[in-house]
């Protein structure tokens, strides 16, 4: 299925908050996937008769235009309704926009792709990220999947579509976006302050890994992008000319991309002409998609996270149910279903669910995620997130960001002896020795000076490849298949 320029623009929307059209896309306008899905080729006003039910509906508009009490716009009726049909729908993502909001959607793709890099959707009406793009200013600030985002620069977030929310969490490289975030398992909301920056649009990355059994592979993908694909079989290649003894395939953090994408990928790593992948479309008939590969050249091991959804999902689910690949790391996102966007005659876009995806053994695990192979998490500093703009912490708080302190202090190795948000003489003590250690006045508070080295070194906990558990798990896991 060949992608229009257009459509890798759709993509890109992860640039600026939007999952409306990324997860699994096909093309726009694809008659193929179409008749694949068992989509109407008929619409009303080409030879159908109106259907009764459409009776209603016009009488509605009618009496609203004749009888309410303002004057109002035709127009703006039918939008209105059409954005109800696809609310009633009662799925996250299937979405509506009309043709103002669609044609500034395309003009801003075209001219920018800035803003805070996250994959977000609508959850029981409340804007909800799915993961933060790697390298992102979302991942910077320490955006989790699942947060709900409920206010941006102070303003409420509810009752807005996800394009209106979109719209106001977006925008220019260097700009602000305080974020209020309603996160699992915490009581009350945080706020996190994103500085939006140009979004990296490099989707694969390749480095080597020196072994006790060779040289190992291991290729990290941020999102199946319109040319991922292409990328990652030079990547391969490159690697495999070094001759490489197996390969971590890294889709942590990444939200979904392209079906074409991952299925050219699933072409170079899934042996045996194995099942990538089941497209059931409404009808309950099923495409099914194999591997162009022969024969496994060497053992490979996925890595994945609660941020790997849809697309990556599919990848992981391919090699792990070929019978020869462990999945390492956490349960991933649950995202089990293909979108396709629709252009209506005004110019107004309608994006609906028009298929699920099962795996090679027929699951469907929309929902559900993915098991791991072996499960294993991160430290809980990987999870802190940056201190406020003027932070001022001390003895006796007790707050979310006091939490966020303790972790940070355990996760460089000093002890606060709690980690309940609750700052005690334990948190002071710790605080202290951080502040001698590091060449500060030794006060027991944290000011912003203080916060700022205390981020700097948990950023460089985070970033040290021997912190990192799950790759750690993974190489162990790869090294045993390695004969």
């Amino acid at each position: 299925m060949k992608m229009k320029g257009r459509t890798l623009a759709v993509l890109l929307v992860i640039t600026m908050m939007l999952s409306s059209f990324l997860t699994i896309v096909v093309a726009r306008n694809n008659s193929t996937f179409g008749a694949l899905v068992g989509l109407e080729s008929t619409a009303i006003g080409q030879g159908k008769q109106i259907p009764k039910d459409m009776d209603k509906l016009i009488a509605a508009y009618n009496t609203i235009l004749n009888s309410y009490v303002e004057k109002k716009d035709g127009k703006e009726l039918v939008d209105g309704a059409i954005r109800g049909m696809v609310d009633t729908l009662g799925d996250p993502h299937s979405t509506y926009m009309n043709a103002e909001e669609a044609k500034e959607f395309y003009s801003t793709l075209d001219s920018s792709f800035e803003g805070i890099g996250a994959e977000v959707t609508m959850e029981n009406g409340k804007v909800t990220i799915i993961a933060p793009i790697k390298g992102s200013p979302s991942e910077k600030a320490g955006l989790r999947p699942r947060d709900q985002i409920l206010k941006v620069n102070g303003e409420s977030l509810e009752g807005l579509s996800l394009f209106e929310a979109v719209n106001k969490i977006r925008g220019p490289k260097g700009s602000k976006a305080e974020l209020e975030i309603l996160r699992q398992g915490m009581d009350k909301p945080i706020t996190i302050t994103v500085i939006r920056d140009e979004i990296p649009i490099e989707t694969v990355q390749g480095s080597t890994i020196q072994t006790a059994k060779g040289l190992i592979g291991k290729i990290e993908i941020s999102n199946f992008a319109e040319k991922t694909a292409d990328d990652f079989a030079k990547t391969l290649k490159e690697l495999e000319s070094q001759n490489i003894k197996g390969l971590i395939v890294d889709v942590r953090g990444n939200p979904g991309g392209y079906l074409q994408s991952v299925l050219e990928i699933g072409n170079l790593v899934v042996p045996n002409h194995g099942i990538i992948v089941q497209i059931e479309d409404r009808n309950k008939k099923r495409q099914t998609y194999r591997s162009e590969m022969e024969s496994a050249k060497y053992p490979i091991v996925v890595l994945i996270n609660k941020g790997s959804a849809s697309a990556s999902e599919i990848l992981a689910a391919a090699l792990q149910e070929a019978g020869h690949y462990p999945v390492v790391g956490e349960n991933s996102f649950g995202k089990g279903t293909v979108q396709n966007p629709f252009d209506l005659p005004d110019g107004s876009n309608m994006k609906l669910t028009v298929a699920k995806w099962l795996t090679p053994k027929g699951y469907w695990i929309n929902g559900k995620g993915i098991q791991p192979d072996v499960k294993i998490s991160q430290p809980e500093y990987f999870h802190t997130t940056p201190f406020p703009e003027n932070v001022l912490l001390k003895l006796d708080m007790n707050n979310n960001d006091v939490k966020n302190l303790q972790l940070i202090l355990e996760g460089i190795g000093y002890r606060p002896g709690r980690k309940d948000g609750y700052f005690d003489e334990g948190t002071e003590k710790a605080v202290i020795a951080f502040q001698r250690a590091n060449g500060l006045k030794a006060t027991g508070i944290v000011d912003q000076q203080t916060a700022n080295q205390l981020q700097d070194k948990i950023i460089e906990r985070i970033k040290d490849p021997e912190n990192d558990l799950q790759l750690k798990a993974a190489i162990e896991t790869l090294l045993k298949l390695i004969k």
